[in-house]
């Protein structure tokens, strides 16, 4: 029996023209699954996703008729009708997801802790994107912490990494790591890792807005907070940076400012996305090189295990979850004209970093 649902379509050349297209969903055909989608969280780092796409293809994950196309969140989902003989209907999976009220999956690999979308769109990319946690199986999975996975694990996944990254280069031999956009999820996870880790001497400056000072500055995970407007302030005599904002006016004064005595560049996001095109070539000192978690990812499960790197990930989460559940105020909002403007809000900077919006079209 179909069921009737919708889509938030984007412009991948344009991300603010956006429209509600309707849908209709069919029983699936052997071997397939169909889920409603319940909740997802909207944050900076889906902005991303659609600003990155033509390097990554994120556009590509959920194809869409047209010139539009459907920008990935991460959220949870129900099956809603099964035809393949190891999913039940009623399970509810946690993963990548369209901007849509529901989504047909082709589920391989099923195990009691998750499954691997096999769908033809997803193969040949990360397997991160591809996998659903089951969350009955779940380890980290808990219904009252739903808001908070939904907007900060797979941000903190990406802090995690970059966590052990500059740990595993001994910060690359800097004084001072520098976190741009650091009121960003990204940033406050790998802030909070590299406090509860330990630096050394090594300081940990977060910079952002005047705006999100007194917000920053309040959580205690960073060693200093400087203004974007007042980078000569950073006292040391050598950094690394990691540019969460991808604000191309930032990273030019950083390598001015620093030369040879910056000692590593690291480009993660693009929360500053209207920022990030502005000309940054021939910039003083190294390089910038981007870190593509998925990759680094499946380099420390083959050298960890698959267990072990959860095991380590897990007890990372644990910790960064009882501290980050009193910074934020969930807000949530569904329907079709809700998950429309949250959107757009979110793609315009317009959401409070103390806010985390989650939301749904259905």
């Amino acid at each position: 029996m179909a069921v009737d649902g919708a889509h938030l379509a984007v412009n991948p050349a344009d991300l603010s023209d956006c429209k509600v297209v309707s849908g209709t969903f069919d029983d699936p055909a052997e071997g397939r699954c169909l889920l409603r989608i319940d909740s997802y969280a909207m944050t900076a780092n889906n902005i991303t996703y659609g600003r990155a796409s033509g390097q990554l293809g994120y556009w590509e994950f959920f194809p869409f008729e047209g010139d539009y196309g459907r920008i990935p969140v991460w959220g949870f989902a129900d099956v809603i009708a099964t035809a393949h003989p190891e999913v039940e209907v009623g399970t509810r999976l946690y993963g990548f997801l369209p901007q849509s009220t529901h989504l047909e999956i082709v589920p391989g690999k099923v195990s009691p802790h998750g499954l691997v979308d096999m769908a033809e769109a997803r193969q040949g990319k990360a397997p991160i994107y591809n996998q659903y946690a089951i969350c009955s199986g779940d380890p980290l999975y808990r219904p009252e912490h739903e808001a908070m996975i939904s907007l900060f694990r797979p941000l903190y996944t990406t802090s995690f990494l970059l966590d052990d990254f500059f740990r595993s280069k001994g910060f690359f031999g800097a004084e001072a790591v520098a976190l741009t956009s650091a009121s960003s999820k990204t940033a406050l996870g790998m802030a909070h890792a590299l406090k509860a880790g330990g630096t050394g001497d090594v300081t940990v400056v977060g910079l952002t807005s005047p705006a999100n000072v007194d917000f920053v500055e309040g959580l205690g995970v960073y060693d200093r907070v400087v203004t974007y407007d007042a980078l000569e302030s950073i006292d040391a005599a050598s950094l690394a940076y990691v540019d969460m904002a991808g604000n191309g006016d930032v990273r030019r004064a950083l390598h001015q400012r620093y030369g040879d005595a910056l000692k590593h560049a690291c480009l993660v996001g693009g929360t500053h996305w209207t920022g990030r095109d502005r000309d940054v070539k021939d910039l003083p000192g190294p390089k910038p090189e981007f870190f593509f978690a998925p990759s680094y990812a499946q380099a420390r499960i083959a050298e960890w295990g698959g267990g072990g790197f959860q095991k380590k990930l897990g007890t990372a989460w644990a910790g960064f979850l009882g501290d980050a559940a009193g910074w934020i105020e969930v807000v949530d909002k569904r329907g079709v004209e809700a998950a429309e403007a949250v959107y757009l809000e979110t793609l315009w900077g317009e959401v409070a970093p103390s806010v985390g919006n989650i939301t749904g079209m259905g």
